[in-house]
């Protein structure tokens, strides 16, 4: 019997429908990450994430600077005196706390350890750490990046200082160039806060470079390759600032920043810090942190306006920009990357 014309209409109707709808799921690939995505289970306090592949346990790692909330000795002493923390997760997007780094560098009897750089390199994996000898209620004292390396993520063994452009350098950023070399930008805080670079054929001996960004001020940077092109982000405490360069050498700062306008979900109601950048399945998702007790007006607790969130939202690239809408729900199931990062 033949199909009347309504009959036909209702099944293309139909069939567009799941159609659209298969799209849509396609899109949503993974779970919904939770809001926030990772709190310090012992400090409260978890900042500057680095997300790395775990080829052992075959789990994503979180390594985070960790900050002391409740502390109430004054200043900025809360940020100081503690180690790196780590989290893992199968996906990306539920993660439990692991342990702290096992960092045995510690000349001095206070000592703290912030913003860890990670990568993998012919199965030894590499840490570029900042050091700060002591535990201080200012900013005024000595910063230097410590060069670590490890088999398995916990156990770090200290293998140099690196001397770099003065004695108050933080947030290493490590890069594989093109012609096989390694770069790391990092930011120069006698230099107005500026992000410098060095290079390295090794990993362990690098020659210090000069100025990579010249507009404004920044620290946290992260350098990365998505869509054919090289990105770098920077934290300018207005959210992140995003950049562009076709040579690694000269970039081009596009208008706005991302993560500047809080979000609406809990803990995200602030500007988004210091973030890591991770590509996964051609897909970039951006971790970073969040001081949500930092509204206006302020939270009344000195813990609250201390304590500190990891989140993550994923980028999208249009029009040779890239934005984020951090309010829009964030599917994500990281896969085993065929490197390291």
């Amino acid at each position: 019997m033949m199909a009347k014309p309504y009959q036909i209409l209702l099944l293309l109707i139909v069939v567009l429908a799941l159609g659209n709808g298969a799209c849509a799921q396609g899109n949503r690939l993974g779970k919904p990450a939770p809001k926030p995505l990772f709190r310090d289970p012992v400090y409260d306090g978890a900042a500057d994430p680095v997300v790395i592949w775990n080829k052992a346990k075959k789990r994503w790692f979180m390594f985070y600077t960790n900050r002391r909330a409740k502390d109430t000795t004054g200043g900025v002493a809360w940020v100081h005196g503690t180690r790196i923390g780590i989290a893992e997760s199968k996906d990306g997007a539920n993660w439990k706390y692991v342990d702290t780094a096992d960092i045995q560098y510690r000349p001095t009897a206070g000592y703290t350890h912030w913003a860890p750089e990670i990568i993998e390199h012919n199965g030894l994996y590499h840490m570029y750490l900042t050091y700060v000898p002591g535990v201080f209620t200012d900013w005024n004292h000595p910063r230097s990046i410590l060069h670590l390396t490890s088999k398995n993520l916990l156990n770090w063994h200290y293998e140099s200082t690196l001397k770099l452009s003065s004695e108050r350098v933080i947030d290493a950023c490590v890069y594989h160039m093109p012609d096989g070399t390694w770069r790391m930008w990092y930011n120069n805080e006698r230099d107005h806060k500026s992000i410098y670079y060095a290079d390295s054929k090794d990993l362990y001996t690098w020659t210090d470079g000069k100025k990579a960004v010249y507009d404004q001020s920044g620290e946290g940077p992260k350098v990365f390759d998505w869509k054919g092109k090289h990105w770098m982000i920077t934290d300018v405490w207005r959210g992140l600032a995003i950049y562009s360069s076709d040579d690694l050498q000269n970039w081009t700062r596009q208008p706005d920043n991302i993560l500047q306008a809080p979000g609406t979900g809990t803990d995200d109601g602030v500007i988004g810090g210091h973030a890591d950048i991770v590509i996964n399945n051609d897909r970039a998702y951006v971790f970073y942190f969040t001081h949500p007790g930092r509204t206006t007006p302020p939270a009344a607790s000195l813990y609250n306006r201390q304590r500190s969130s990891i989140q993550v939202a994923e980028l999208h690239y249009e029009d040779g920009k890239i934005n984020c809408d951090r309010d829009a729900p964030t599917y994500i199931s990281l896969k085993a990357p065929a490197k390291g990062r």
